[in-house]
């Protein structure tokens, strides 16, 4: 098992617990996204929604960091392996 995968994950090596680059570009679109919205509800008057909106953009932000880590700590494993968008 890699440091770059949480414990009593199923995942190996060869085959990873989950597509890290994928979850990155997901958790960026989400945080554009939300972030679009949040200001367009603020600026519609729907407060709630807005304030909604950025609670889920700060989770993505929060989602890009594990990310980010765990895609650092698979570089330091793995040195000079190149990883698709799907791995």
């Amino acid at each position: 098992m890699t440091r770059s995968q949480p414990r009593r994950a199923r995942g190996t090596v060869g085959h990873a617990y989950s597509a890290l680059n994928l979850r990155l570009t997901l958790a960026g679109f989400g945080l554009v996204i939300m972030v679009l919205f949040a200001v367009l509800a603020f600026w519609a008057g729907i407060a709630w929604l807005g304030v909604l909106c950025a609670i889920f953009a700060v989770v993505a932000v929060v989602d890009l960091v594990v990310i980010q880590r765990r895609r650092a700590a698979r570089r330091r494993e793995e040195p000079g392996v190149k990883h698709s968008l799907f791995e």
